[in-house]
């Protein structure tokens, strides 16, 4: 699926652009604000070719796509109007409508306002670090060249507050011109100038209408600019609303200004650089007396926090340290969480037998090597576990060592190889050892963990394994005739095919959804006949619109997916008709979809079937009847296992 028509499948499974309030992306995902997130259809998301993941995190649906996610967001962002950018009213109408966790609500705000800046941040980082490796090795230093490679990776700490102004003002659907007028008068001479004389003048305050303002320097501030923008987002349609519109042209943009420049300079200022003053020092102080133990927590719950996109959080942070002190202590911890997933994955590439598994953790390692783990994270760790986990585990160790040698960074940058010169420690070649142990211990660890899938090399949730074929222990043989569609034979449980055709090995389908069995653990058929009918007794839970695919749920509890073709959900319903309806009752052997695989395979998609258990974490393991052959409709096909 190319570009254009995954953003087209993303916008339509999101609720379509009526439904977005706001559209961000990071490294890996694209960032939905949507005003009902129940019109996000997560389970086809999670099926999309080319998405990794999709979930509701942070009060936001977050869709990883991995390294193109960019070209994938200009997509979406060429295929919707400019109303989703510049829908100031409707923004705020929904904004006061939602009621949302407030730690979600704060998580989602922070990662709208710095994901926009990231290019920035990371282009400056890594330049600082070719400045940085260049200043080591003592080449050209002095030059002109080097003034000016050192004048670039300080731009954004210089000028931080007119990238966060235009970012916060389109998070908070405000005018973005008023917003960097609110940072020039931070970063105005009359206050810079005067703030840097204090120690010549002894003037620390200007006096406005009698109230004190503190001359500070706010070149590299956070939380000032975004409170002023935040304030303005509520002041300037009220103000607009007082004045007349005839008027509001000249009258509204002058009165903001004249209320919100000394409001910002008098309190937003200050306060918002003590409060950044306080976490920066707060968690300098935290590292100077428990160093080893931070390091080691941030070190192990890095990938967690990438999990829930709660990494954001910590940015500001992040940032205001290396503004100020001209070094974190943060990214560090960050850097050995993802070259211990690069480690992890690196273990599954040895352990496993699957070939689209060994070549997604192959490539997927390498990616996080370089600082970008999600893909690692999501379509290989995480799968089975315990990789995930050793590498949580190895991350918290290089994390604490890290901290107890002093470890800071010096730019914000991805944390991966390319930026080591940005890092120093009490000496350098601890910062090596500490990115070799990471991708070392991981691996070690996850060799001794293992991994758990099936004989055809297929993730297991628990015990592997594959019923044999032979005829004397054939699942087959415990059904006692072939009406039966779902029965017990000491206390295992059976599912019969609900069509005809060939069995394939579930890795075999071309959607990373399935093959890698995020949706759940089962089996292919490639279809010889054209309708699909009810194993079981039960009810439909799930009837897409586009009838490719069907959620059935037997009387007994065992959720079942039944998912017709690759990418199939393109046809929009052409090719498929359903005869049951979603909440309708079934019985075993009613017909549930026809569909025409002569059609489907036409317009250029793959007919390949995919059956899986949705709830398989309530069963003991999930086993198939075979990895190939032929199979007919009502013959044994699915194994469970209380």
């Amino acid at each position: 699926m190319n570009n254009k028509d995954l953003a087209k499948n993303v916008l339509e499974l999101v609720g379509g652009e009526q439904n977005i309030s706001g559209l961000t992306h990071c490294a890996t995902r694209l960032r939905f604000v949507l005003k009902d997130n129940g019109k996000a259809n997560l389970k086809e998301l999670n099926q999309l070719e080319g998405v990794l993941k999709a979930q509701n995190s942070g009060g936001q649906v977050q869709i990883i796509i991995g390294a193109k996610v960019d070209a994938v967001y200009n997509e979406v962002k060429n295929l919707t109007s400019d109303r989703l950018e510049n829908s100031e009213e409707s923004a705020a109408s929904s904004r006061s409508k939602q009621k949302r966790n407030p730690f979600n609500a704060v998580l989602e705000t922070i990662a709208g306002i710095f994901t926009p800046i990231l290019p920035a941040l990371v282009g400056c980082g890594m330049i600082k670090c070719f400045a940085t490796v260049m200043a080591a090795l003592g080449w050209l230093e002095g030059s002109g060249f080097m003034v000016i490679i050192n004048m670039i990776g300080d731009l954004i700490f210089y000028f931080l507050p007119f990238f966060l102004a235009v970012s916060a003002a389109h998070k908070f659907k405000t005018n973005p011109y008023l917003a960097v007028a609110l940072a020039a008068g931070l970063m105005h001479p009359t206050i810079l100038n005067a703030a840097a004389k204090i120690a010549e003048t002894g003037v620390s305050t200007v006096d406005f209408l009698g109230m004190p303002i503190l001359l500070m320097k706010y070149s590299s501030s956070v939380i000032p600019i975004i409170l002023a923008v935040w304030i303005m987002s509520y002041l300037y349609p009220l103000v607009n609303r007082v004045i007349p519109k005839f008027l509001q042209v000249l009258l509204t943009p002058m009165i903001v200004l004249f209320i919100m420049v000394p409001l910002e300079l008098i309190v937003f200022g200050p306060v918002g650089s003590h409060i950044g003053d306080w976490l920066t020092n707060g968690i300098n102080s935290l590292f100077s007396t428990a160093g080893v133990l931070a390091g080691a927590i941030l070190g192990f719950f890095k990938p967690i926090m990438v999990m829930f996109g709660m990494h954001y959080a910590i940015m500001p942070i992040q940032i205001q340290q290396v503004a100020t002190l001209g070094a974190t202590v943060l990214i560090p911890t960050a850097l050995a969480a993802n070259l211990a997933q690069a480690g992890a994955a690196f273990g599954v590439f040895v352990l496993t037998k699957n070939k689209t598994m060994k070549s997604a953790a192959g490539s997927s390692g390498i990616t996080a090597l370089f600082g970008i783990t999600e893909p690692a994270i999501y379509g290989v760790t995480l799968k089975y576990k315990r990789p995930f986990f050793a590498a949580c585990l190895a991350g918290g160790i290089v994390g604490g060592f890290y901290s107890l040698v002093h470890t800071t960074a010096n730019a914000i940058a991805l944390p991966g190889l390319l930026a080591l010169g940005t890092y120093t420690a009490d000496r350098y070649i601890y910062v090596i050892i500490g990115c070799i142990a990471a991708v070392v211990l991981a691996f070690v660890f996850t060799l001794i963990a293992g991994i758990k899938e099936d004989i055809d090399g297929s993730p297991s949730q628990k015990t592997s394994g594959t019923v044999n074929t032979d005829q004397s222990n054939t699942v087959e043989s415990a059904v006692p005739s072939e009406t039966s569609i779902l029965s017990d034979s000491s206390s295992d449980m059976l599912i019969v095919s609900p069509m005809t055709g060939e069995i394939r090995p579930i890795s075999e389908v071309e959607d990373q959804a399935f093959a890698q069995e995020l949706m759940g653990k089962g089996i292919a058929i490639v279809p010889t006949e054209g309708k699909v009918y009810a194993p079981f007794d039960g009810v439909v839970e799930a009837l897409y619109r586009t009838k490719h695919a069907i959620g059935l749920k037997a009387n007994n509890g065992v959720e079942i997916l039944i998912h017709i073709g690759v990418d199939t959900v393109s046809l929009k319903g052409k090719y498929f008709n359903a005869h049951i309806k979603q909440g309708e009752t079934i019985q075993a052997g009613d017909l549930l979809v026809e569909f025409d695989p002569d059609g489907i395979r036409s317009a250029g998609y793959n007919t390949i079937t995919s059956i899986v258990v949705t709830n398989m974490q309530q069963y003991g393991d999930v086993l198939t009847t075979a990895s190939s052959g032929p199979i007919r409709e009502s013959e044994a096909l699915i194994k469970l296992i209380p």
